[in-house]
């Protein structure tokens, strides 16, 4: 169970550090208003933000999932392979089971996180910034709102994470197993990234309107009065004044970022676990227990 921690960790830092810019521009784009919009697509909004704020830009809030991401993985991994161990037989079901059991366990930390984020990643740059950083960010929340105000969007996150995350060990698990990812092959590498790429792109499909919809209740109150009373009213709303294209707006982005950053964290996993059971089996002796350790059916 230790190694499970310990690898969701290691691929949860190279996940953030490589999607983290994807992440700032989605963001952006989901809140951006549809009366002003500021950004014309993806491509330029990457480009307004570099040009306007430098390449630092696009890493605004990053303390806040790094922090956060590094231990939600940790979790997630733990928690889906003692799931699946629980349940004793690895199929397609409990693949998804084990998964979608991780993604609703994390909500607790991810909620929060993800709030935060997303204030910091829409405030003002410069002295007239409202947060300092991540915990100052919760902590003003707080002061203001109370619990209920740090938790905000907490439905619609278990709305998104749960079933994505099924889907998301699921199709890692068949993908793999499909490839033929076998120790000693020498397209090991190039075939986990592709396989962990294409996990994250389908797990961000199977909810990404879920997703929208909690940026903007995350996001609302921001500049100006609040908007929406909760989910479905912000559903409604936002389905009324911009229709149904609002629920895919950046998407580009998520898929641009979904891909690499998922293929970094899957691919790191699976090396770390690797590694570690190779290193039992060369001090205990026991070659067959050096197989490829695949974080979804440990």
């Amino acid at each position: 169970m230790a190694l499970d921690f310990l690898a969701g960790c290691a691929g949860g830092v190279a996940g953030v550090l490589v999607g983290h810019p994807f992440d700032t521009v989605k963001v952006r784009l989901q809140v951006q208003s549809v009366d002003k919009p500021q950004y014309r697509g993806t491509l330029h909004c990457f480009q307004a933000i570099i040009k306007q704020e430098s390449v630092l830009g696009l890493y605004r809030g990053l303390g806040s999932p790094l922090l956060g991401l590094t231990f939600i993985n940790a979790l997630v991994f733990g928690v889906q392979g003692n799931t699946l161990r629980a349940l004793g037989r690895d199929s397609p079901l409990n693949q998804f089971l084990a998964g979608a059991a991780a993604g609703a366990i994390q909500c607790v930390i991810c909620c929060p996180m993800e709030l935060a984020k997303t204030r910091l990643q829409l405030q003002e740059a410069g002295p007239a910034r409202t947060y300092r950083g991540p915990l100052d960010c919760l902590a003003q929340i707080y002061r203001q709102e109370g619990l209920r105000g740090v938790n905000r969007g907490m439905a619609s996150t278990l709305l998104r994470e749960t079933p994505s995350f099924g889907v998301y060990f699921l199709t890692y698990d068949v993908l793999t197993r499909a490839l033929g990812c076998e120790p000693g092959d020498r397209l090991l590498v190039p075939k986990l990234l592709l396989a962990g790429g294409t996990s994250g792109i389908a797990s961000w499909l199977s909810t990404y309107p879920v997703d929208v919809v909690k940026s903007r209740l995350q996001a609302d109150g921001l500049q100006g009065a609040p908007r929406y009373r909760g989910m479905v009213d912000c559903v409604r709303q936002s389905y009324r004044d911009e229709g149904w294209r609002v629920f895919t707006r950046g998407l580009a982005s998520t898929l641009l970022r979904a891909f690499p950053v998922n293929a970094a964290t899957f691919a790191t996993v699976t090396v770390v676990l690797s590694y570690a059971r190779g290193e039992e089996a060369r001090l205990e002796g026991d070659a067959g227990s050096a197989a490829l350790a695949q974080p979804s059916s440990l």
